[in-house]
């Protein structure tokens, strides 16, 4: 089955890491994709950008309100996810686990998917297409 891990966290500390700080967590969360690559566990991942460069779809209203902004009602925004494919749920939570060692911080939730429709990587100017999510 397959498993979204969606990756939680406060950006504007994320995002103000010492370079060097960015570099070694990306290192070990480098470290913990290949390993899940190796096991033909990994599916896409992505690193979001951060929330102020979101846009928001307000759809209960007509016409539909587009914002600036992502409006998030939490302390944690959303950074990234990694699709991974799991036997059950602990071994999501395994893999949640050794992201976790990884990552300082944070939260992921664990969420199965319905349908998984693999799809060619994306690479936009600038953005490598193995960004890992935080």
């Amino acid at each position: 089955m397959h498993y979204a891990i969606l990756c939680y966290n406060d950006e504007k500390r994320v995002w103000s890491w010492p370079k060097e700080e960015e570099e070694a967590t990306m290192a070990r969360l480098g470290a913990v994709v290949e390993g899940l690559a190796r096991r033909g566990k990994l599916g896409p991942t992505a690193r979001l950008m951060p929330t102020t460069a979101a846009t928001t779809l307000r759809k209960d209203r007509d016409p539909p309100l587009v914002i600036d902004g992502p409006f998030a009602e939490t302390k944690e925004q959303l950074l990234g996810f990694y699709i991974v494919d799991c036997t059950d749920l602990e071994d999501a939570l395994d893999v949640a686990k050794e992201l976790g060692r990884a990552n300082p911080g944070g939260t992921y939730e664990i969420r199965p998917l319905l349908a998984f429709h693999p799809a060619p990587v994306l690479e936009s100017e600038g953005a490598a297409a193995t960004a890992s999510a935080r």
